[in-house]
């Protein structure tokens, strides 16, 4: 386990780089290309040299989009917020077995949902008959808790120390009391990354509001980028930006592939940290 040589460094460097270079350049591209100029857009080059705000403002103007991100910034924070809590007390809830009466068949049936699952038509069914079409719950209660997230953060409580939970119930703390004032402070670093979680697949939420969602002006960002990016509808006109001529489609397609993507991109550096303390450890001790 000592330093590694020189030579093993360099090799590392020259495999890692080229590997950096390739994952990163589509991304900056894109961004690139959002930005750039009508001439430089429509030149073809390899990278562009004028660079303009226009379909930014364009994007931005026209509604749709400054709508559709409003709708997912909703979903995400109200389905984050209830997916955290309801995971996080079913976790507890089954991290004694042994003390819970059918605690263990519950972990058995959650366990098999990650094995299992009903299909979509069922599904559109159930959630038809809930009344749920159309509705922004549709594309949240559905999900509302993941088995592999759950059992993430139930391995993490079963890891805290027990002898803190029976001097607890020995000062008299009810089971309510013990998961609010012992349990979540200590769990911090898994419950940040599991909201992490949550929350990126509530962003990216896309086939769900295909199924359940029928008026466009519910659509989530997801969904709107795929009708003007895949299928070419357009979101914008030239009345949008008035004295300016309409940025060419493709810088507007770059543009709303960067607004779908940076916002939930930046969270990831405020949660890196606690990657290994929480999903590694929920996920390796049993």
């Amino acid at each position: 386990m000592g330093r590694p040589s020189a030579w093993v460094q360099t090799g590392k460097v020259a495999v890692i780089v080229p590997i950096v270079v390739v994952m990163l350049y589509p991304f900056v591209y894109i961004v690139a290309m959002s930005l750039a100029s009508e001439r430089a857009a429509s030149s073809g080059g390899f990278f562009p040299t004028e660079f303009s705000t226009a379909a930014y403002r364009a994007v931005l103007a026209g509604g749709v989009v400054t709508r559709a991100m409003l709708v997912s910034a909703g979903i995400t924070a109200v389905g984050t917020v209830l997916s955290l809590v309801f995971t996080a007390m079913l976790a507890h809830g089954l991290t004694r077995t042994r003390d819970v009466p059918g605690s263990r068949a519950v972990l058995i049936l959650v366990l098999c949902t990650m094995l299992f699952g009903a299909g979509m038509i069922p599904n559109y069914l159930l959630v038809k008959q809930l009344g749920l079409l159309d509705s922004y719950w549709s594309l949240i209660l559905p999900g509302l808790i993941s088995a592999f997230n759950m059992i993430v953060v139930r391995n993490f409580f079963m890891g805290l120390p027990q002898e803190m939970f029976e001097a607890a119930r020995i000062d008299g703390a009810g089971e309510w009391r013990i998961f609010t004032r012992i349990v979540l402070p200590l769990s911090k670093a898994v419950l940040a990354v599991i909201a992490l979680f949550y929350a990126v697949g509530y962003w990216n939420t896309f086939f769900n509001a295909v199924l359940y969602i029928s008026s466009p002006a519910k659509w989530p960002i997801q969904v709107v980028l795929n009708q003007y990016v895949l299928r070419g509808q357009a979101l914008v006109d030239s009345t949008n930006i008035p004295g300016e001529a309409l940025p060419p489609p493709q810088t507007i397609q770059m543009a709303v592939i960067v607004i779908a993507t940076v916002p939930i991109l930046l969270v990831y550096p405020f949660a890196q940290r606690f990657f290994t303390q929480g999903v590694l450890t929920g996920a390796i001790k049993a």
